[in-house]
């Protein structure tokens, strides 16, 4: 039997551990804290992420080692990958926790941007305005997700207040974009190539978290999917990266940009639990253990709502065949994620019938 250790024990190593017990595959997770989501269904290790001794205890134990967040530091992820077969491979990691270096990977594979640029100080950033201009919102290069670590700037006089409220550190300016809508790709990379990808999902965020997905997203051309499945596959194989690997794209017209990605399974990817002929978490264990792939394809249509700071009150969410609620076990906090409840339908119009009532039930809280 194969054991995966999961740097960090959040709600995705807790998916994945799920997923693991209905393959046979072991997980054992590390996570500074003693409660962690995924404790409650895998062994874990209590141990700050860049604490030496956990870290070896982890390789020691592990055939394969992979991390559900992409701010595990790379360096320990390199003193693991001397121990032990660790994917996707620390460059992955690297890549994905500055953003600088993420832009520039998405126009090095052909995948365009929002017009953007580094900024490292006060006066580096009135010189991007006068190249990105306004709106904008700047960016800081590490550590931002969920909307943390960003401003935007509706006119250059704002430039030395935004600046102070990322913590002037180094940043990018990145132009707003007017994009049609939101979309994401997630695909998955075997240890031997092999690819696979679901379909192509819609995402509704507000103030900066996602809300909704999708999937598959409506009214999608053959075409640019095809070119959406083109940018992951480039992406990967620049990297060598191994496991699942999720995009975040505007669509503009018949134009796709990048604006983020994920080097693990991914929010927007949670539908494929109830939804795909395999889950995106099972595809995730298979392609690191080096089992064949799983199909990717859509079993029903879909839909997922994010929990946000609150639980809805026990009952208000009816569980049942075409609703499945997801529960973290976190303590209520504004702009945390507590769960989420998948919406599955036989056809379009049944899924978003009920997903309006699942969806106006979540933002009563």
């Amino acid at each position: 039997m194969t054991l995966v250790g999961i740097v960090g024990g959040g709600q995705l190593g807790m998916m994945l551990a799920e997923a693991g017990a209905r393959i046979g595959i072991d997980c054992l997770t590390l996570d500074p804290a003693p409660d962690s989501p995924a404790s409650r269904v895998a062994p874990a290790i209590v141990g700050a992420y860049d604490d030496e001794a956990a870290l070896a205890e982890l390789a020691a134990a592990a055939d394969v080692v992979t991390y559900e967040f992409e701010n595990v530091p790379v360096a320990a992820a390199r003193f693991l990958a001397e121990r032990v077969a660790v994917f996707p491979p620390p460059e992955s990691l690297e890549f994905a926790q500055d953003r600088l270096l993420e832009k520039t990977l998405f126009e090095e594979v052909g995948l365009a941007t929002a017009p953007f640029s580094p900024v490292s100080s006060k006066e580096e950033l009135f010189e991007a305005l006068e190249v990105v201009g306004v709106p904008s919102v700047l960016k800081t290069r590490r550590l931002g997700y969920d909307g943390k670590g960003q401003v935007r700037l509706a006119s250059v006089d704002e430039a030395e207040d935004a600046w102070r409220a990322v913590g002037e550190v180094p940043s990018i300016l990145e132009s707003l974009v007017p994009f049609d809508r939101e979309l994401s790709i997630i695909g998955v990379r075997g240890s031997n190539g092999e690819m696979a990808y679901y379909p192509l999902v819609e995402n509704v965020h507000r103030d900066g978290i996602l809300r909704v997905s999708i999937a598959p997203a409506p009214d999608v051309p053959s075409q640019l999917r095809s070119t959406a499945e083109r940018h992951a596959l480039a992406v990967m194989e620049r990297l060598g990266h191994v496991g699942v690997l999720a995009i975040e794209l505007f669509a503009v017209g018949d134009q796709l940009l990048g604006n983020e990605m994920a080097p693990r399974v991914h929010n927007s990817g949670h539908w494929t639990i109830e939804g795909a002929a395999t889950s995106q978490f099972e595809n995730h264990l298979r392609a690191i253990c080096g089992l064949e792939l799983g199909p990717t394809s859509a079993s029903t249509y879909s839909a997922m709502v994010n929990l946000i700071g609150t639980v809805p009150p026990k009952g208000s969410i009816e569980a049942g065949p075409d609703v499945h609620l997801h529960l973290y076990g976190k303590a209520s906090r504004p702009g945390r994620k507590l769960g989420h409840v998948t919406v599955i339908g036989p056809d379009p119009d049944t899924r978003d019938r009920v997903l309006g009532r699942v969806t106006q039930t979540a933002d009563k809280e």
